[in-house]
């Protein structure tokens, strides 16, 4: 779908207007429509720190996002734009820009904490735009993520502990990048060069929690490392003389600082190569319409006064997928029935044989496309359905049968009809005239193809209609006597209730037929849910085994942190101590 997704520009996604949080119907739909996987990457900071110029970059653009030259915040809400990858094919690149933070027109920084809890929960890769270096007035300014665990839940569970659930934001928090604006210290630490993400792992240190101050200190740190597992950094120079940065967005590069093109430059391209689909619990991938949904339901819960919850907009949104899944696998049926089946089928097993296969393929496109089917709701609705298809089609194929039959009955016999009206065989030695024409004619209509599965019994009823003007017939043909018509009588009889007899066999037949297809059916829907869960299982297995070696990483940076910072105090002690036992006594002599 790259080439039909065409926004020249971004449109607002989630306005602010007076405080509310308010969704922009137009481009929801816009995003509903994207069928692809997404990668989604939003900003946020301060305002006035440049994050719409990076945003262009990544869009490729000189324009685009919102570009403001003075104090006064320009992006309001939270704008979107999608743009084909420029790395993944078939994969869609949305871009979410959002109103800067700590604005001071605004007075009330709610929806602050509200814009950076979202623009985190919709993204895959999540950038932290600020100025100058991290310091403490920076991770001051990096309070918000403090405050997660009162704004975010991640399991809907009311009992859910808050201490608990905040652990579990790790398996649903996008990566984390900081970028470092008009950075101009030199990226060094006791007199050895290191990188800029050696400067970020250096600045998230924490120190020992002896007073409060050192806990201020610490917790914004501490969330950074424990919500954030995957963490990167950028510093990016001025990008030109102060007096030309008004102009910043028309500046062609040559005019801008070669080393702050070449770190935009390499931000771009990690940001392209290394950041991933947006996918949900249990490795799901979101596209567009997946991600609308989840826009509906974080900000209907903002608007509400609750707490968006991941797992309930997952399940909400599993919930429409699911019902969405049903109908896309019956469409599928029907295609699939309707290109193969030619009514009527010559024996049930045949339309049984092609239920079966395209229920089979229905089936497929159903776990393709549901998720998290609690106690398999969707796929018993679907699989009724298909049941009641089955019935539908053998009732039609019978329907079908019947109406074949009777007219080849109707064509094959009608001559006969009218020879017995005009008494052709009402005269001596008529009567076996008629049994053999009648044999005739029965062979004829056997012979033809596709009557179906009504071929015997349409025929028997026909027979059994006629079988009071054959004996007539026979009762006034005078070259039989009367034992022969009474052994003729009890023959007719007789055949008629083999015939009866027939026909009960193969309705019995029929329906142990579909008793032992629906079995099948039933086994098949098992096995395939079976196949899917232990697929699902391995999928979250593997997930939750990421997420407790991100988990492990950090404790035991934590330890390794801890265990150094204590070497070294009982080093400074061991230190003082040898330095006091060669300091001499005042008054003692040493020889």
């Amino acid at each position: 779908m790259a080439s039909e997704i065409h926004m020249p520009g971004p449109m607002c996604l989630i306005e602010n207007i007076n405080e509310q949080l308010m969704i922009n119907q137009e481009a929801l739909k816009i995003l509903s429509a994207i069928t692809q996987p997404v990668v989604v990457v939003a900003i946020v900071g301060l305002y006035r720190t440049g994050k719409s110029y990076l945003m262009n970059k990544l869009a490729g653009k000189k324009e685009g996002f919102s570009l403001g030259s003075t104090v006064q915040s320009h992006t309001k809400g939270i704008w979107m734009w999608c743009l084909p990858h420029p790395k993944m094919p078939n994969h869609t690149l949305v871009l979410l820009d959002t109103e800067g933070l700590g604005d001071v027109e605004k007075g009330d920084n709610e929806n602050d904490s509200w814009i950076f809890a979202l623009a985190i929960l919709l993204s895959s890769t999540f950038v932290y735009n600020s100025i100058g270096t991290i310091n403490q007035q920076a991770m001051d300014q990096l309070h918000y993520v403090t405050e997660l665990s009162s704004r975010i839940r991640a399991k809907s569970s009311p009992d859910a502990n808050p201490v608990k659930d905040s652990a579990d934001f790790v398996s649903f928090f996008p990566d984390f990048v900081w970028t470092l604006r008009d950075f101009s210290l030199d990226l060094e630490a006791n007199g050895q060069s290191i990188t800029a993400d050696e400067y970020l792992e250096n600045s998230l240190k924490l120190k020992p929690d002896t007073n409060q101050k050192d806990k201020n200190f610490n917790l914004p740190r501490l969330c950074v490392r424990k919500f954030f597992p995957k963490k990167k950094c950028f510093t990016f120079y001025l990008p030109t003389e102060w007096t030309k940065l008004a102009q910043l967005k028309t500046l062609p590069d040559n005019e801008l600082y070669p080393k702050f093109v070449q770190q935009v430059a390499e931000f771009c391209s990690y940001i392209f190569s290394h950041s991933e689909v947006k996918t949900l619990s249990g490795g799901i991938q979101v596209n567009g319409h997946r991600l609308a949904s989840l826009v509906q339901t974080y900000v209907n819960a903002i608007s509400s006064g609750d707490l968006p919850c991941m797992e309930s907009a997952v399940l909400a949104l599993a919930q429409t997928e699911n019902s969405a899944a049903v109908q896309k696998a019956i469409a599928h049926y029907d295609q699939q029935m309707g290109q193969k089946v030619w009514l009527p089928t010559e024996t049930l097993q045949e339309l049984l044989d092609l239920h079966r296969a395209s229920e089979r393929e229905a089936v497929e496109v159903f776990m393709k496309n549901s998720f998290k089917d609690v106690d398999q709701k969707f796929q018993k609705e679907l699989g009724t359905k298909l049941e009641k298809k089955l019935d539908d089609f053998c009732k039609e194929n019978m329907q079908a049968s019947s109406n074949r039959c009777s007219a080849l009955l109707q064509d094959i016999f009608s001559p006969l009809e009218e020879e017995m009206k005009q008494g052709v065989y009402s005269k001596p030695g008529g009567y076996h005239l008629l049994l053999e024409k009648t044999q005739q004619l029965k062979e004829k209509y056997l012979q033809q193809p596709r009557k179906g599965i009504q071929a015997e019994e349409i025929l028997q009823k026909y027979l059994t209609s006629k079988e009071s003007v054959m004996d007539a017939i026979l009762q006034t043909d005078q070259t039989l006597t009367e034992k022969e018509k009474e052994i003729e009588v009890e023959r007719v009889k007789a055949e008629s209730a083999a015939a009866s007899a027939k026909m009960l066999e193969e309705m019995q037949k029929k329906n142990q037929q579909m008793m032992d297809q629906k079995e099948k059916s039933y086994q098949e829907h098992v096995q395939q849910l079976t196949e899917k869960m232990e697929r699902d299982r391995a999928q979250l297995l593997e997930e939750q085994e990421r997420t407790v070696a991100l988990k492990l990483k950090e404790q035991a940076q934590l330890l390794k942190e801890g265990f150094e910072k204590e070497s070294k105090r009982l080093q400074n002690e061991i230190n003082s101590l040898q330095k006091k036992m060669k300091t001499p006594k005042k008054g003692c002599i040493i020889s």
